[in-house]
């Protein structure tokens, strides 16, 4: 169990966005970021286990915690990344997967997050980058559960798995090449 208070010179965005392999494969690439764990949020029951919440019944999203230097990258800039790897459009899917586990969330920390969160959402959606509108969920951060270990650097694990290669490996390249200039080296 976390607690976003704690205070040091790194800031902590929680995010879901579908797989969380996926979502921490791309923010371990991102400059500034100093950590990503997996894990599951926003749901009621204590320290679920991932085989609970892959049944969709304890409402937890699968979720990544992303600890990042905001003198490197800002959280707006994490915002960016996040909606723009992802299909925010999509209520409780990405790709194939699908459940209320999977669906597009920002667990804001305090009202600075909120108040940013909502900015960027409604920035993008008048943008019409999207053809539907964006059903990212803002809700208040609770409490995040880590994930099992065997779920860290999964990608960096399994490359060669089906899943890695035809899931992963596209959103990884994507980033890359949307988010040039924010790839560490």
């Amino acid at each position: 169990m976390d607690n976003p208070n704690e205070k040091n010179k790194y800031e902590t965005a929680y995010l879901g966005a579908g797989c969380f392999w996926c979502v921490e494969a791309v923010f371990s690439r991102v400059k500034g970021v100093q950590d990503v764990k997996s894990g599951y949020s926003g749901g009621h029951v204590k320290n679920p286990s991932y085989k609970e919440v892959c049944t969709g019944s304890t409402g937890h999203a699968e979720a990544v915690k992303v600890v990042y230097d905001p003198a490197v990258i800002t959280y707006p800039e994490i915002l960016e990344i996040f909606f723009k790897t992802h299909d925010p459009t999509t209520l409780n899917r990405q790709g194939n997967d699908v459940g209320t586990q999977y669906r597009s969330v920002i667990f804001y920390t305090d009202n600075n997050q909120k108040d940013t969160a909502t900015e960027i959402k409604r920035k993008l959606q008048q943008e019409g980058i999207w053809n539907n509108p964006v059903v990212t969920e803002i809700v208040e951060f609770e409490v995040f559960y880590p994930a099992e270990d065997y779920h860290d650097d999964y990608y960096e694990r399994n490359q060669s798995q089906p899943y890695c290669n035809f899931v992963i490996t596209p959103k990884i390249e994507k980033f890359e090449k949307v988010f040039r200039d924010y790839v560490k080296k």
